[in-house]
């Protein structure tokens, strides 16, 4: 059973920073499987469709939407199966439910965090 959860989501004004993570457990992950999957965070408001807007390969390269380069920066530990979001200047349009997967979310869903920007 494969289990996706993240957490650090929460309130903050526009300008500040937060960190997700995301923690994936269950049997598939033993051994190297994490390590070479490649992940990704997705975002969703209401009524649109998720999007992905950071991805960070086996290898550790990284790819952002552009709505979010130099902003947001993706990492990953294999040694504790998580992969992280430290979003920095954020702005009111960050505002969403934010997810991990992998690039063509293979995985279950999560819960999601959610990210609130305003004043």
């Amino acid at each position: 059973q494969v289990q996706l959860v993240e957490s650090g989501g929460g309130l903050v004004q526009p300008g500040g920073s937060l960190r997700l993570s995301c923690a994936a457990s269950g049997s598939i992950f033993s051994g190297s499987i994490f390590s070479i999957s490649p992940m990704g965070w997705y975002r969703q408001t209401p009524g649109k469709q998720r999007t992905l807007v950071a991805q960070i390969s086996s290898g550790g390269i990284t790819n952002y939407a552009d709505s979010v380069k130099g902003r947001f920066t993706i990492s990953r530990d294999n040694a504790k199966n998580t992969v992280y979001l430290q979003m920095n200047s954020l702005k009111s349009e960050d505002t969403a439910v934010y997810y991990c997967n992998t690039p063509d979310g293979l995985f279950p869903w999560g819960q999601g965090a959610q990210v609130t920007v305003s004043p």
